[in-house]
């Protein structure tokens, strides 16, 4: 775990392509055995020795051949690249869309939970901070927006910054209630933000579900009334169906480079990185521990209601209950990306590819969509567990370089990890 703890970047990203290397393999030999424990009229993928280039053009039968029902390389192609749908002859194709707009969420979320992870607060509450966000910008832009409907272009430039400002808000304050109690009052963030995200559930439902406050009248399903178009995100390249667009991708990118530069160029962020790797130095300091769990929690729940905003003008034009599990797929995201912002990014890429192929494997084959979930988990696991213990190495061991002694703050030695 030391020398995981002290891996340079060059050398965690060959064990994440490692990692995910093995994960395929792996998942090869299992789609192979569910296989062949199913039964099917022609075999989708044959096994034999000597293997059929030899056969071809040695001459001779085969010593053995097994057929299996499941073809583990095109399984692969349709999860992986079928996520990308045909790109080089239509770049907008629908599939692509789904990507990118799973991708677009999964920032948010993502570098949410790494914010807390960061202060070394275990936010599992994105979930339900990103249905307030949802909930919120819904109901206040379907006030908002229809007066502002005839101004136009200027009619977006108002009620896109401020939908996501609901957004920011309605998250911010709801993860700021967890970070009080834990500040003041020593609850468990695990517990609380758990059990946050049910309250926010069944908030959520109690609004939409009732014509006497949010529910759009003319609807049988629970849901508000959906926002004229001012108020969505504009599709720019992408068809309007596709429910993507690309100034949020652009958005979500420029929130991520900005909480990076927050974390590592400003006093707010070192003393959040602070108190999340050493809390008892970082109080030594001069830190105040209380007011940083208050401030970590209140901005990794803004950033999650953002993603929740993003959601309402995006994809859905209003908002409904059920919102998928983006909260808790930015945990994922996090640990994949190590808490990194920056690397929030690709792990949301490579989490929405798998996303979107995971549609296109149950649509476009015979295999069962529990086989295809084992898949995907087998992948997140693999690829995201070496960043789970360098976490729990840093935060909870103490690894130095062989003859380092650490310095600890009262000028003694002790342990320590560099940041």
């Amino acid at each position: 775990m030391g020398r995981l703890v002290r891996a340079s970047g060059f050398e965690r990203f060959l064990i994440s392509a490692s990692a995910l290397l093995l994960s395929v393999l792996i998942g090869a030999v299992i789609v192979l055995g569910a296989g062949r424990m199913t039964s099917c009229e022609t075999a989708a993928y044959t096994l034999a020795f000597p293997g059929a280039f030899v056969t071809q053009f040695v001459g001779g039968d085969a010593l053995f051949a097994m057929g299996f029902c499941y073809d583990p390389i095109a399984l692969y192609d349709l999860l992986f690249l079928g996520a990308l749908g045909d790109i080089l002859n239509d770049p907008t194709n629908g599939q692509f869309a789904t990507t990118i707009a799973e991708t677009t969420i999964l920032l948010f979320t993502g570098v949410a939970v790494a914010v807390a992870f960061r202060a070394g607060i275990f936010n599992i509450g994105a979930q339900g901070q990103l249905v307030m966000g949802a909930l919120v910008t819904g109901v206040v832009l379907v006030y908002v927006a229809p007066p502002l409907a005839g101004l136009g272009v200027f009619a977006a430039v108002i009620l896109l910054p401020l939908g996501l400002l609901l957004g920011a808000f309605a998250g911010g304050v709801y993860g700021a209630v967890p970070g009080a109690l834990k500040a003041y009052a020593d609850a468990n963030e695990v517990i609380t933000t758990i059990m946050l995200n049910f309250v926010a559930t069944s908030i959520a439902l109690f609004f939409v579900s009732r014509e006497q406050f949010f529910k759009d009248p003319e609807s049988f399903a629970n849901q508000t009334v959906s926002l004229p178009d001012v108020a969505m995100f504009p599709e720019l390249v992408f068809r309007a169906r596709d429910d993507v667009s690309l100034l949020a991708l652009a958005f979500g990118i420029a929130v991520l480079v900005g909480v990076w530069y927050l974390l590592r160029h400003t006093s707010f962020g070192y003393d959040l990185r602070t108190s999340g790797l050493q809390p008892d130095a970082a109080e030594y300091g001069g830190v105040d521990a209380d007011r940083t769990i208050v401030s970590s929690m209140t901005l990794s729940g803004a950033l999650a209601g953002i993603g929740g905003a993003v959601y309402v003008m995006m994809v859905l034009g209003n908002f409904q209950p059920g919102v998928p599990s983006y909260g808790f797929d930015g945990i994922t995201v996090s640990i994949l990306a190590g808490n990194n912002p920056l690397g929030v990014g690709f792990a949301a890429l490579l989490f929405g590819i798998l996303k979107s192929g995971s549609i296109v494997v149950q649509v476009g084959s015979d295999v069962p969509p529990a086989l295809v979930g084992v898949l995907r988990g087998l992948i997140i696991l693999f690829v995201a567990m070496p960043e789970f213990f360098r976490m729990a190495g840093r935060k909870f061991g103490s690894f130095h370089q062989p003859g380092e002694q650490p310095v600890a703050t009262d000028g003694g030695t002790g342990g320590g990890v560099d940041e």
